[in-house]
């Protein structure tokens, strides 16, 4: 039976919304298959194995799976016959894992830190790897690598906190001069749609981009577009595949932190998006081409704007670890393009066993150069 670790929580501001998707990741194991450990990463970074997974009512999140703080949990950093070993201080405690599937979102999480800690002791893991998700976590990499791949972005600038402290009157010209209002204010290393504002006037510039520079020391602001938000879900490694198209429909201003996770009525989700078959089908090919332009793996959820007055689509972001709860748009899409959310585990897993069997094949050792030396000599 393959073990394997639910990893959940974390130190970014997504904490909570891990913990919500982990519980619905948790529940559709199937148990026949897999043995299953839940890992708790606390705010302060800590790893809890929990003897037993919990799933626990919540206010804003509906079911989140219980962290229980207990024990003095350390991991290998090294090979280990290709298992992550947690190891109890504390109790001389042992777990060996096969694969981590981490449920987890934001920074120390999905950026590309967490995926080196995995690389360091050789076990498979589900998701992007490190630079797949370093470099799909980084808005601005990323948009600058789909622009030179040919895929439509929205207009954006870079700022960095030391010009905002500066100067702060010339980046508000900045700003007023290239995009005018309304314009989006967001962290460049963020998800979930945390410390995003929508400017709508001058006199709100200044504390929206305050509040972006509270999660980043590099934000972006990018044009308002007049769109329609859609959704594709991408699962493979070299030959990935594409779902049909979803639409969010907010009833807030924009698909907010609150529209997300808070308001059980903040959006409407529509599968499949009432778009034309072409368009469909021209922005899902998109959706490959930016997945393989970004080198993600495993999955990713491609987000695009629709135009309302062009009919023109940008591409606005991937997640390369999107939410997974049970009414989530990644697994909802392949649910309605008749993968069920258990086989899509069970898929995920697979494509993480793939990647690692294939980057074990590549050489580390130069045998061979090391004689030709000693001949030589």
């Amino acid at each position: 039976m393959i073990r394997v670790g639910v990893l959940y929580g974390g130190r970014s501001g997504e904490h909570d919304v891990s913990r919500c998707s982990a519980a619905s990741v948790i529940n559709f194991l199937d148990r026949s298959k897999y043995h299953v450990t839940a890992i708790g990463i606390d705010r302060d970074g800590r790893w809890y194995v929990q003897d037993e997974p919990e799933i626990v009512e919540d206010r804003d999140f509906g079911h989140i799976l219980e962290l229980n703080r207990t024990g003095n949990w350390a991991v290998n950093h090294y090979e280990c016959n290709g298992r992550l070993c947690i190891r109890n201080c504390d109790t001389k405690k042992e777990i060996q894992l096969d694969v981590i599937f981490p449920v987890v979102h934001g920074t120390f999480c999905e950026d590309g830190t967490l995926q080196g800690l995995l690389e360091l002791a050789m076990v498979p893991y589900v998701g992007a790897d490190v630079c797949g998700s370093a470099v799909g976590m980084d808005k601005d990499i990323a948009k600058r690598l789909l622009r030179d791949a040919g895929i439509p972005v929205v207009p954006w600038i870079k700022i960095r906190k030391s010009e905002w402290i500066d100067n702060p009157v010339a980046v508000k010209e900045a700003v007023v001069s290239r995009f005018g209002f309304p314009c989006f204010i967001k962290p460049c290393n963020a998800g979930s749609s945390v410390g995003i504002s929508k400017v709508k006037s001058a006199p709100d510039l200044g504390s929206a981009i305050d509040e972006a520079f509270e999660w980043d020391r590099v934000i972006l602001v990018e044009q308002a577009v007049n769109a329609r938000e859609i959704e594709f879900s991408v699962l493979g490694n070299e030959k990935p595949r594409v779902s049909g198209a979803g639409e969010i429909r907010p009833r807030h201003e924009f698909y907010s932190y609150a529209a997300k996770y808070i308001d059980s009525d903040g959006a409407e989700l529509i599968i499949p998006a009432e778009i034309d078959r072409q368009k469909s089908d021209e922005m899902g090919r998109v959706a490959i081409e930016a997945f393989r332009a970004l080198n993600c793996s495993g999955m990713a959820r491609v987000d695009f704007f629709l135009d309302r007055d062009t009919g023109r689509f940008f591409l606005n972001e991937i997640n390369t670890l999107p939410g997974f709860t049970s009414i989530s748009m990644y697994p909802k899409l392949w649910q309605h393009s008749g993968l069920s959310y258990g086989m899509l585990l069970d898929k995920l897993i697979a494509l993480a066993f793939d990647r690692r069997e294939k980057k074990e094949s590549l050489r580390t050792v130069f045998c061979e150069f090391k004689d030709e030396v000693r001949k030589i000599k």
